[in-house]
């Protein structure tokens, strides 16, 4: 899903670099608001987790590659995408400064795709479906369809770039990570099981009444 340096045109990677400047400048406010000393560390170590799991690459057809994102895992963890916006600018910068994995010129497009994209389509699938289909599901199908909408996202923006025809970058984009956002899904569902069995304190959503728990029947006599 990396975009290499010379795929787009210099033009076009200026404006996704000012949609990056400004995801930038509200992650920042966000997180000098509601990152603590617990949060942080955290933080860290899910940018390393999404170092290694993007560095294991599948080449794909026309020039770019497929992988597992993690998007959706830092958006829904923190209850933000500007979690995933800060992580994704870190680890592909440092990706395509010492690894040759990406680039600087598409550093703007690169995290708008994985971070952007995957972050906000990954924690607002996860609000829309919690109620109506259960947490862990619905944590499945927002992985899944996170890094699926940003792999398509992807192929739109190497056929604006003139680099290869959007029906085939489409289809295999689409078709590539559609199987990746399986494992993806799954991986997302045991990340966040283990959190809450572990340290339940680290999740976002324990201190954010938005995400209370549903109410069942049970408990309410309890609680009674």
């Amino acid at each position: 899903m990396h975009i290499p340096d010379g795929f787009i045109p210099l033009w076009q990677c200026a404006i996704y670099y000012v949609i990056l400047i400004v995801a930038l400048y509200f992650s920042i406010k966000w997180a000098r608001k509601n990152l603590d000393e617990k949060a942080i560390p955290l933080m860290a170590v899910l940018a390393a987790g999404i170092f290694a799991i993007m560095s294991m690459n599948m080449p794909i057809p026309f020039g770019t590659s497929g992988h597992m994102v993690g998007g959706a895992l830092v958006a829904i963890v923190f209850c933000a995408p500007e979690a995933a916006v800060i992580i994704f600018t870190i680890v592909l910068l440092v990706q395509g400064l010492f690894f040759g994995d990406g680039g600087i010129t598409v550093l703007g497009a690169n995290v708008l795709n994985m971070g952007i994209i995957g972050g906000t389509v990954g924690l607002f699938t996860f609000k829309a479906l919690r109620k109506p289909i259960g947490k862990y599901p619905s944590i499945a199908v927002a992985a899944w369809l996170a890094i699926f909408l940003a792999a398509e996202a992807v192929a739109v923006e190497m056929w604006l770039a003139g680099t290869f025809p959007l029906g085939a970058g489409l289809f295999f984009m689409g078709l590539y990570h559609a199987f990746i956002g399986i494992i993806e899904a799954v991986l997302t569902v045991v990340v966040i099981i283990v959190l809450e069995r572990v340290r339940p304190d680290l999740l976002a959503w324990n201190k954010n009444k938005n995400f209370a728990e549903p109410k069942t029947e049970s408990s309410e006599v309890n609680a009674k």
